[in-house]
């Protein structure tokens, strides 16, 4: 497919009225008419069927957008984007919202906005070739393999065994939480390769065949039904050292790397639970929005909102200008968790009882997956202690705290 953007001057007026045609061609414009019924679900529960059409759904979009120059909008041409600015890929978010397109699947996303970069920034120059493209228009998909038993907001703590045997590695060990395995045909492996240095130092990174000898996924069952996340065993896995992702012993680097790009995915790309324009329309619909109560409740979610959208600008222009990840994803993940729970709160206060029992009104009994589902989003990614840490320790040089 030829891209829609042929000018890669194009100026941001122009940019608008582009994406908005293209996007007018390709999808139905959500009005109020058209609305589908509110869902306010962070972590979803479906079948795995369902899981699997949503996926390729999301994967059939991404490839779409990526060729018409909408899906890799800051990327240069090397890598199929047309190399445009952070301010672009902005105005294309907000125009995407207001048309029905196919949901962004969680493991689509950790694809194109977490791995697609880190092999791009760390990557050999044939794992740029092999990888980077076919991450960045989903062809392929990648989960993350990072967390275990004992080693989850304390990752250097891992003890998945990466052991040297010439020109190959010998994988052994155990991964949990990992979203969306068993869809994917990659995972980026984070390993303990040497013991006799100190545990951040003797990590390495790897690229791993999800359908490699050796590798089991077993899928776990969530207490609402869905088995989003994943155990995987690693039994004798043989990788050779071209899936080797960074140095030998630079895992950790790898590591923060991802981190901090899902921190950043975290608070401005992932789209869960509701938002203050559906607290907003609540409000409306109960008849409270004059209650200044009410009314500072909302300013309150806006003024958040705001401030993590713009932490995001901030985030991808420094990124843009070839800056690593550093402690900005962190703030803005640590805003947006707070906000999660500020705006289920607020919804809670403004439904009351009606909250607690599905009667079949709209727009009522929805909300508890919100307020569920948001908790999980201060432990995922980083917990909110983790991300305060980090911010302490590496943005403001405070003390290390005692461990």
């Amino acid at each position: 497919m030829t891209s829609t953007i042929e000018n890669t001057d194009i100026g941001l007026g122009e940019f608008d009225a582009t994406c908005t045609a293209w996007l007018s061609e390709h999808l139905e414009r959500r009005t109020s008419e058209t609305a589908e019924k509110p869902s306010y679900a962070i972590f979803h529960n479906h079948s795995e069927s369902e899981e699997r059409a949503l996926i390729e759904a999301a994967k059939t979009w991404q490839s779409t957008r990526v060729d018409a120059g909408f899906g890799a909008i800051t990327w240069s041409p090397e890598w199929g984007g047309p190399g445009l600015s952070a301010s672009h890929e902005r105005i294309y978010v907000s125009r995407e919202r207001e048309f029905r397109a196919p949901e962004r699947h969680e493991t689509v996303l950790v694809t194109v906005e977490l791995v697609a970069p880190t092999v791009h920034l760390l990557g050999t120059e044939d794992q740029r070739r092999r990888f980077v493209t076919p991450f960045l228009r989903a062809d392929e998909l990648c989960c993350q393999l990072f967390s275990e038993p004992g080693a989850g907001s304390d990752l250097a703590g891992l003890s998945t065994k990466a052991v040297r045997t010439g020109d190959s590695w010998i994988i052994d060990g155990q991964k949990v939480w990992s979203s969306g395995a068993q869809f994917s045909e990659w995972g980026l492996l984070i390993a303990r390769s040497d013991t006799s240095v100190a545990k951040h130092r003797g990590m390495t990174a790897f690229l791993v065949p999800m359908d490699a000898p050796g590798v089991e996924v077993r899928p776990i069952r969530q207490m609402s039904g869905g088995s989003t996340f994943n155990e995987v065993f690693f039994t004798g896995v043989e990788l050779p050292d071209s899936m080797r992702l960074g140095d030998v012993g630079q895992g950790w680097n790898v590591a923060l790397t991802t981190l901090g790009f899902e921190r950043n995915s975290s608070a401005g790309i992932v789209s869960a639970g509701g938002s203050g324009t559906d607290l907003l329309r609540l409000a409306r619909r109960l008849g409270i929005d004059g209650d200044p109560l009410v009314r500072q409740k909302l300013a309150n979610v806006a003024v958040y909102e705001r401030a993590s959208a713009l932490m995001v600008a901030r985030y991808a222009e420094r990124e843009l200008a070839g800056h690593v990840p550093g402690v900005e994803g962190s703030i803005g993940k640590l805003v947006w968790t707070q906000n999660l729970k500020r705006i289920g709160d607020a919804a809670a206060s403004f439904l009351g009882p009606k909250v607690l029992a599905d009667n079949g009104e709209a727009d009522t009994f929805a909300w508890t997956e919100h307020l569920l589902g948001a908790p999980g989003y201060r432990i995922a990614g980083g917990s909110d202690e983790i991300q305060r840490n980090i911010i302490g320790e590496r943005g403001l040089g405070l003390p290390r705290e005692p461990r």
